[in-house]
């Protein structure tokens, strides 16, 4: 369930800011730019939903989440081909983030 509400709330954020960028940068529609906000509030909301009890713990683990997903959406959406140290970079945030979760602790 973790990695479901991690992926959620950074599509979400990403997908927020997205809009955000097109509107502002791009000069589409104003109401993009409404919708990027409200899918940046429900990023905020998602990440509540963590069952892990530290609120920095789970925060700094999701930016690991969100580093492989703005790769990912960077290809999918903006048909940027990640470079072998995009790809090497995300593999070490994958390590730190599962280390920071899941590793043993008193």
């Amino acid at each position: 369930m973790a990695i479901i509400l991690f992926l959620l709330a950074g599509l979400a954020e990403i997908g927020g800011g997205y809009l955000i960028w097109l509107w502002l940068r791009e000069g589409k529609p104003y109401y993009l730019g409404i919708s990027g906000a409200l899918f940046l509030v429900l990023y905020g909301v998602i990440a509540t939903f963590q069952s892990f009890p530290s609120f920095g713990r789970v925060y700094a683990a999701y930016g690991g989440i969100f580093i492989i997903l703005s790769v990912l959406w960077g290809w999918g959406v903006d048909k940027k081909a990640p470079d072998t140290y995009d790809w090497l970079g995300a593999v070490i945030c994958i390590v730190g983030v599962s280390v920071m979760l899941w590793g043993p602790r008193q």
